[in-house]
């Protein structure tokens, strides 16, 4: 690879990024291509791609940017996942691959700039995805609407029982 192909890799790479939201650094040493291929597409399935880069183009391409605290910690066998949407889906998924898989193996990441270790990727990993906490605020907001409404029907149904009550016993 001549140097006009690495600066090519590394704008590449530094572009791909600087868009993340979260990178997740992996040792993938001995992993087979399927066992790769596997990830790549619950990865892209996540809107997420996977990149294997040698260590000292990753230093460059990270260095100066949204990930820049992860810059220094590239050695042996690399593989960085970057997600450009929901930060809690890439780590889920590749916290769920590290533990299924016995090559792959999580080191380190970043989220929006901030150093994480492998304990708090996998933390990360635990939490409800996106989707799943709009819908629980959704249904706090929506049970906040409906338990007023049958509050004050609670409060006017027994006043209509009376009233109904009385108009039978009129009617008889």
């Amino acid at each position: 690879m001549n140097r006009t192909q690495k600066a090519a890799v590394i704008d590449k790479l530094k572009a791909r990024a600087g868009s993340a939201t979260i990178a997740v650094v992996s040792d993938f040493k001995g992993m087979p291509v399927e066992e790769m291929t596997r990830l790549r597409v619950k990865l892209r399935e996540n809107d997420a791609e996977l990149v294997v880069v040698k260590n000292t183009l990753a230093r460059l391409a990270f260095s100066d940017g949204a990930h820049d605290a992860i810059k220094d910690k590239f050695k042996e066998n690399c593989v960085v996942a970057l997600g450009m949407n929901d930060p809690v889906a890439v780590a889920k998924t590749v916290s769920d691959f590290a533990r299924t898989s016995k090559t792959l193996e999580l080191r380190h990441g970043s989220l929006e700039g901030k150093f994480l270790t492998a304990d708090q990727v996998e933390a990360l990993a635990k939490l409800p995805s996106k989707p799943e906490l709009l819908a629980k605020a959704l249904g706090t907001m929506n049970a906040v609407p409906t338990n007023f409404v049958s509050l004050f029907a609670n409060m006017i149904r027994p006043l209509l029982y009376a009233l109904k009550a009385i108009e039978e016993k009129k009617a008889a």
